[in-house]
């Protein structure tokens, strides 16, 4: 799995660099897949307490699971 997330960060930071992002997994996650993908909360800003401000919705058209699949199948 730290493999998976490993390769994950690389390929966001390949197609997004500005993109940050929090990836909660559990135990039960053996694999970067798709549905954890969908999971991803998005960096979006900080509040002015300086807590993240996130969200599930993917506001980035160039990280689709489709595009950070691909560049993950690269490393």
């Amino acid at each position: 799995m730290i493999q998976d997330i490993e390769k994950f960060r690389k390929a966001v930071v390949t197609l997004k660099s500005s993109a940050t992002f929090i990836l909660d997994y559990g135990n039960d996650d053996t694999a970067m897949t798709e549905t954890l993908f969908n999971k991803v909360r998005w960096v979006t800003g900080e509040s002015s307490d300086g807590t993240a401000i996130t969200t599930k919705t993917n506001p980035y058209s160039e990280l689709s699971w489709s595009a950070v699949k691909t560049e993950m199948d690269k490393l």
